[in-house]
């Protein structure tokens, strides 16, 4: 049977549930268990596909091409033997869709639908359903306790503890403990507060992580106890850190995990954390600093590239290198001298987006990353300018663009996957694209890279599975045209659509339709990204 542990977050948002929770089940995965994690947010939304990055970050792809909350990203960093699937992740607005739709169909036989049974029977359902097969499913809920539109989570939750049993369900809290620098004191009152209102719905924490930037003595520990009803033992204290890969030995040395298997009545073997040490050896200890410049649109929000941003931190613990990140808007670049800022760069990244806005100033940072030698990474629409740019500038097709930018184009270079051009040149819409997938890729596929070309090499594989979030292509009617400028396109989808583009000719200038962030590990790495970084560190040698 499943063993669930619900966690819960008080006071106020962004302390860490994520990374709390995808600690503790890297220590109980280190003690042998199987364990998965279901994240379930309150906003209305279906899923975060159609949401604004600066509103809630990345949108995280599963294999199986759900489009996610960026926790699942965290989740799978940290896990080893364990994928997130659309089974872990469900909103709002989702369990409502699903309600609404079966009452429509008359499934509730003319029964008044409600918030409860229905609605919580849903939630209750989804999450039964995604511990399936797991010894221990950890299971987040979104905002924080009080919020009204997490209530029906709350509720949920507690009738599922109830159902579940002692000896299968367990409930921990997070929670903050501000330092009052006029009293030179830590506040308890907001963590008892916080319990407090989780009691008032029937809900008592089993274990409390306490978020602070202080050190936090015995009697503070005991009084927390005493005041909210948890064990001592259970009052865990989670200082600020240097790197989020130090949390899973901060909760091993708190005993988090031997609370854990006592609870459940697990009998195993203690916890090795040895990948974890040595991810924190590589990590703290850097040969030197190598600067990538990130060009995009939502720079000011650093989670909206999440995963890219770890990528790069793992690819700099491979290489023994702190990877410092300088972001650049691509759309102040276009009235900059591009030259000025990136001359510090020693390699520069292009990654996903859509929309037009800054793409000039991105074929900019890409035009001086092929002409100085940069080492060059393009992700997704960051491949698509890429091969707009080339095709723009070497090989004579000076109005090619992308239809996402421009419907009436002459030189339609990039295109939806159901748009053709006919034997006149002109765009038309495919009626038999249905075996092409739609007008959207997402999740794993299939990509063939050939031999004799750098990705090859990089992957050391003819066949790879990566991850996909997009709608346009590069349209194969102009491959004859940029290959005999000097761009190979190195990659193909079983179906014949271009998957990776590189310049022979260039140290370094690799550029993909796929994913590979959503895929890097923080104890081994990506290839691609590892190579990328490892470009950059001879780059900053010989500069």
């Amino acid at each position: 049977m499943t063993h669930f542990i619900f966690v819960t977050g008080g006071v106020v948002s962004s302390l860490g549930k994520g990374i709390s929770a995808a600690s503790v089940a890297a220590l109980l995965e280190a003690r042998g268990l199987k364990v998965t994690m279901v994240k379930m947010d309150p906003y209305i939304n279906v899923d975060p596909g159609t949401m604004s990055p600066f509103q809630h970050g990345e949108v995280f792809v599963t294999e199986d091409g759900a489009e996610t909350d960026l926790d699942l990203g965290y989740y799978e960093r940290f896990l080893k033997r364990s994928k997130m699937s659309k089974l872990n992740n469900f909103t709002s607005g989702r369990v409502y869709q699903d309600v609404l739709d079966k009452e429509r169909r008359g499934d509730y036989l003319g029964k008044t639908v409600q918030v409860i049974p229905h609605i919580t029977d849903n939630i209750k359902e989804r999450v039964r359903k995604a511990g399936e097969g797991f010894d221990v499913a950890i299971v987040e809920i979104g905002g924080t306790v009080g919020d009204i539109e997490s209530l029906p989570f709350m509720e949920s939750v507690r009738q599922l503890m109830v159902e579940l049993g002692h000896k299968h369900s367990m409930l921990m809290h997070l929670t903050l403990l501000p330092y009052i620098a006029s009293a030179s004191e830590l506040k308890t009152k907001p963590t008892q507060h916080s319990v407090k209102e989780l009691l008032s719905i029937g809900m008592q924490p089993d274990i409390l992580i306490c978020r602070t930037e202080h050190d936090v003595d015995e009697e503070t520990r005991r009084k927390i106890a005493l005041f909210t009803n948890v064990q001592a033992r259970a009052v865990v204290v989670c200082k600020d850190a240097r790197s989020i890969y130090e949390i899973p030995r901060t909760f091993y040395e708190q005993d988090v995990d031997d609370f854990i298997c006592e609870r459940f009545g697990f009998d195993l073997p203690e916890a090795n954390l040895s990948d974890w040490d040595a991810v924190c050896e590589g990590l703290f200890n850097p040969e030197f600093t190598v600067r990538v410049a990130m060009v995009g649109k939502y720079v000011e929000l650093p989670d909206a590239y999440k995963s890219v941003n770890e990528a790069l931190l793992h690819a700099g613990i491979k290489n023994r290198v702190k990877v410092q990140i300088d972001y650049v808007d691509a759309e102040s670049l276009e009235s900059q001298d591009v030259a000025s800022v990136l001359k510090t760069a020693d390699a520069i990244l292009v990654p996903g987006g859509f929309g037009e806005r800054g793409t000039e100033g991105k074929m900019q940072a890409i035009k001086y990353a092929r002409e100085n030698n940069v080492p060059y990474l393009g992700i997704c629409l960051g491949m698509q300018l890429a091969v707009i740019e080339f095709a723009r500038h070497q090989a004579g097709l000076t109005e090619a663009t992308s239809t996402e930018f421009n419907k009436k184009t002459k030189q339609p270079l990039i295109g939806l996957i159901t748009e053709w051009l006919d034997e006149r040149g002109e765009l038309q819409q495919r009626t038999d694209s249905s075996n092409l997938g739609g007008t959207m890729r997402l999740g794993a596929q299939s990509s063939e890279l050939l031999e004799g070309t750098k990705i090859r090499e990089i992957y050391g594989h003819s066949q790879i599975i990566e991850r996909h979030r997009h709608r346009y292509e590069m349209n194969n009617h102009f491959i004859a045209d940029i290959e005999k400028a000097g761009m190979k396109v190195s990659g193909y989808s079983p179906q014949g659509l271009v998957e990776t583009v590189e310049i022979p000719t260039h140290p370094w200038f690799v550029a993909v339709q796929f994913h590979p962030e959503f895929t890097s590990s923080p104890r081994g790495g990506h290839p691609l990204f590892a190579s990328f970084i490892d470009a950059a560190k001879k780059y900053h040698q010989a500069s």
